[in-house]
């Protein structure tokens, strides 16, 4: 199929490793120009040499304005057709195991920036008549995890936020989704397995294939085919798919609508 990213213009949060690397790398091979966002720059450019001619790279971290700035202004330099909200999630806990400075830290990295740049990105996409925005959060949105306390709490609100902005904005061309990916190959899911892993009191080798025997399709998934799903949302394919939260997740959301 061609997606029809030949030309168009992206901006992708968390380049430089996990979900945000493999879609980055998807949309490149389609044909798409990519702005890079990472706290890196050497390791964009490192990765990402092959496509030098088709990206440009933002360093610095996305919890403050001076980087979330630059995302904006290149967004009004140039036409772009949609931005992917990705970054880290915060430290594992169950609730008696945080405090009050993590629910503040956990607000920053995964929730506020995110409505920040919506809010400034979302009237520039409403202008032009077109615009993908897409954020990759987590399962735990469906079905919350134990040990991840602030990522549950706080993701479940990126969601309510999304689809709230998916409805005020689905008449002007725009699209809000999300996807919420399971347990993948990726440097993320090492803290969870590191968790699991103290809490438990195995090896990491065992605590990661005790997740793995809880996963109906029988194994983690690999950023690349999350990203493949990630480039159609992003794709003009994708026009009559708003306001939605799909999972990536092998078979593990028991509900009827995972």
């Amino acid at each position: 199929m061609d997606l029809k990213l030949s030309d168009q213009r992206f901006v992708v949060c968390g380049a430089s490793s996990g979900f945000g690397e493999a879609i980055s790398r998807q949309l490149l091979q389609e044909g798409a120009h990519v702005v890079l966002v990472a706290r890196r720059d050497e390791l964009l450019r490192d990765k990402f040499s092959h496509f030098k001619d088709q990206t440009e790279i933002i360093e610095g971290s996305l919890i403050y304005n001076e980087t979330l700035d630059k995302i904006e202004h290149s967004v009004q330099a140039k036409e772009t057709h949609g931005i992917v909200f990705n970054a880290g999630g915060p430290p594992t806990g169950t609730p008696l195991e945080t405090n009050m400075d993590d629910w503040d830290s956990a607000w920053k990295l995964v929730m506020r920036w995110k409505i920040d740049l919506a809010l400034r990105l979302a009237p520039y996409f409403k202008e032009k008549e077109y615009g993908r925005m897409l954020f990759i959060e987590s399962q735990s949105v469906k079905q919350p995890l134990p040990s991840l306390t602030l990522s549950n709490s706080f993701r479940a609100g990126v969601v309510g936020f999304a689809k709230t902005l998916a409805l005020e904005i689905a008449g002007s061309g725009v699209t809000a989704n999300v996807l919420a990916p399971g347990s993948h190959e990726t440097p993320a899911i090492e803290r969870v397995i590191e968790k699991n892993k103290t809490s438990l009191n195995i090896s990491f080798e065992d605590a990661k294939k005790n997740m793995e025997e809880n996963i109906p399709v029988g194994r983690m998934g690999k950023a690349e085919e999350l990203a493949s799903l990630a480039t159609w949302l992003l794709s003009p394919h994708a026009g009559y798919v708003t306001g939605q939260t799909i999972s990536h997740d092998g078979g593990v959301i028991k509900g009827l609508f995972g």
